[in-house]
């Protein structure tokens, strides 16, 4: 089991990587048999991954509430639901919450856990790549609202997170490719080592070879680790993890969250943010192409022609990178090092939508 740290002081926590195997011994050390634990998860979870956990822990009570599936349930009508269920519950500071599922329950379940009492403990059990390599580690929990995505939330550390790469073999192909999306990040904003796997075994990781997805999980978890550690609650270097997001969640919002993943979004915006970088002069035309073609590699969409700017303004300026009035995009340089920056010129944005 490969075991990775994050956070500082108190706050600082363990995300184990595992196959199959499943670790009881980590649930126990976290819960009490006094202890009271809510699972939280959707409808498109296999009860048979719900069963695992249920029968790794020993506790005072177990309970589950599962919200439907999808963006939608990243809700106040959710949270609502939740806290009511924990009231019924009579939940105290010493009971647990833990996250089973992708990012919409990661990052509802913790914001719960963040609020309810002020905060009670909660575990990120992650069945999605997606997840697995990004929600699950580094404390962002939110809800979505009319006028954008994440716009209401908290940073919380879970207690710790756990990921099995057996349950990845349950996800659906849309779903794997989603988490491909940021898995590829990770390459593009310094991690040489995994833009190496990438660019010679790119079969092996659309072919979901065991073997390979242990490593990239492990490698991209260590790059996010890395960031989030040095800056917790993203005053600084931590910006660099949403390359490609500003226009990614412009798409996302620009089909109200519906018939496009969030991997898939982030990935159309890695390219159209690559474009503005090539067009501010930070990277090569080769380079462009060495993004595109690794993002074609792992057989995902790289299609961006049907976004204008017009298309996505709005959204954009919602942004939450918003400061001062002021956009700030995450670019590339030659280096495949990311940065922040306000100072461009928004000419380039609309060329790279055009």
């Amino acid at each position: 089991m490969a075991t990775i740290l994050a956070g500082k002081g108190l706050s600082r926590y363990q995300i184990h990587i595992k196959g199959n195997s499943f670790p009881k011994t980590i649930f126990n050390q976290a819960i009490s048999k006094d202890n009271k634990t809510l699972i939280i998860t959707d409808s498109g979870i296999p009860k048979k991954h719900i069963k695992r956990i249920k029968d790794a822990i020993s506790c005072k009570s177990i309970n589950v509430l599962t919200l439907d599936q999808g963006e939608k349930s990243k809700s106040f009508s959710s949270f609502q639901k939740i806290m009511n269920k924990l009231i019924t519950l009579n939940f105290d500071r010493s009971d647990s919450l833990i996250a089973v599922g992708g990012g919409v329950v990661g990052d509802i379940t913790g914001f719960c856990a963040a609020t309810y009492l002020r905060g009670i403990n909660y575990i990120q059990v992650p069945t999605t790549l997606l997840a697995q390599v990004d929600s699950s580690v580094g404390g962002k929990t939110a809800i979505n609202v009319a006028q954008g995505k994440n716009l209401i939330g908290s940073f919380y550390n879970p207690k710790f997170v756990l990921i099995l790469t057996d349950f990845l073999k349950t996800l659906s192909q849309d779903q794997y490719e989603s988490g491909l999306g940021e898995v590829i990040k990770y390459a593009f904003i310094g991690n040489k080592k995994l833009k190496n796997i990438i660019e010679n075994d790119s079969k092996k990781i659309v072919e979901r070879d065991d073997k390979i997805l242990k490593t990239i999980i492990e490698e991209s978890i260590k790059t996010k680790s890395k960031i989030v550690t040095k800056d917790e609650k993203e005053n600084g270097v931590r910006a660099i993890l949403n390359f490609g997001h500003t226009f990614g969640h412009a798409i996302e919002a620009h089909h109200n969250y519906k018939n496009i993943t969030h991997g898939a979004a982030i990935t159309i915006g890695m390219i159209i943010a690559s474009k503005v970088s090539l067009f501010e002069g930070h990277i090569k035309d080769h380079q462009l192409d060495n993004i595109i073609n690794m993002i074609e590699s792992l057989g995902l969409c790289s299609d961006h022609s049907k976004y204008r700017y017009s298309d996505l303004k709005k959204y954009m300026k919602a942004d939450k990178k918003v400061s001062a009035g002021k956009l700030n995009l995450i670019l590339i340089n030659k280096n495949f090092n990311a940065f922040k920056t306000s100072n461009f010129n928004n000419k380039n944005i609309i060329k790279a939508l055009s």
